[in-house]
């Protein structure tokens, strides 16, 4: 897992933050994709990628035989949110800029990826994810199915019911796994939460997205992993990739605290 000593260490050689460039300009990159595009020995870039995951700057997903490596911005977010005050206002702005920049690649890569430590048991991230006991705290979302493959999901949010029979459950593999379809852009939400009245229709004209989460015991933590995916350069890739960040904050904090953010 990593600190905020090893995200500081990982950042400060400029081999790293070029593959963190490269990421930027393309997530979702294969070893052998990074070793091409920085022309570097591949035993360079693996020393690299290490140190790199090891302060969970970088998160992978594996496709097939392939691992893909990505932008990741949940230390910098953990460093924005727990210890930002003890550094000075050019360290914050820089820090800002890179949280921007990490949470912004998503966009143009057809998939945001996100990955995060709780300081709890698989069996209870799950329930957080599950649970609309849980997820009306932290994300003010009730998601009402019995979590069966191919069960509809209706959403209950500010008050919305949205309800769709293209809403449903993927996969679930209790305290492992865990993917369905996102929810439907109606009217009535958009009112509700003070969208533009045009944006529900160009939202619905885009195919419906989607999102897994992968639960992973790690040590004495749980490693979740958050993989939306969708259209590249599909406006429902800004939104959730803005909104996975604070979402998944809240998330940590209410399972690890009892409390929910601000």
């Amino acid at each position: 897992m990593g600190s905020m000593d090893a995200v500081f260490k990982a950042l400060a050689d400029p081999t790293r933050r070029r593959m963190l460039d490269s990421l930027n300009e393309r997530s979702g990159q294969s070893l052998t994709e990074l070793c091409a595009g920085l022309d570097m020995a591949r035993q360079s870039v693996s020393k690299h990628l290490a140190m790199l995951e090891a302060a969970n700057l970088v998160t992978t997903v594996r496709r097939g035989r392939s691992k893909l490596h990505y932008l990741n911005a949940a230390p910098i977010n953990e460093i924005e949110r727990r210890w930002i005050n003890q550094y000075d206002r050019a360290r914050a702005q820089a820090l800002g800029d890179l949280k921007h920049v990490l949470e912004g690649t998503a966009v143009e890569n057809r998939e945001f990826v996100y990955t995060t430590y709780i300081n709890t048991t698989p069996e209870l991230v799950w329930k957080g994810l599950t649970d609309p006991a849980f997820t009306k705290r932290y994300w003010d979302i009730e998601l009402v199915t019995d979590w069966k493959v191919g069960s509809a999901i209706t959403w209950e949010h500010h008050g919305v019911t949205i309800a769709d029979p293209d809403q449903i459950v993927l996969e679930a593999d209790p305290f492992r796994r865990l993917a369905y379809t996102w929810h439907t852009f109606t009217p009535e939400l958009a009112a509700a939460v003070g969208m533009d009245e045009e944006l529900p229709a160009k939202l619905s004209a885009e195919p419906r997205s989607r999102v897994a989460f992968d639960i992973e015991p790690a040590g004495d933590v749980s490693k979740l992993t958050v993989v939306h995916e969708f259209l590249a350069d599909s406006m429902i890739g800004s939104m959730v990739s803005e909104g996975w960040p604070r979402v998944i904050a809240g998330l940590k904090t209410l399972l690890e605290t009892g409390s929910v953010l601000p």
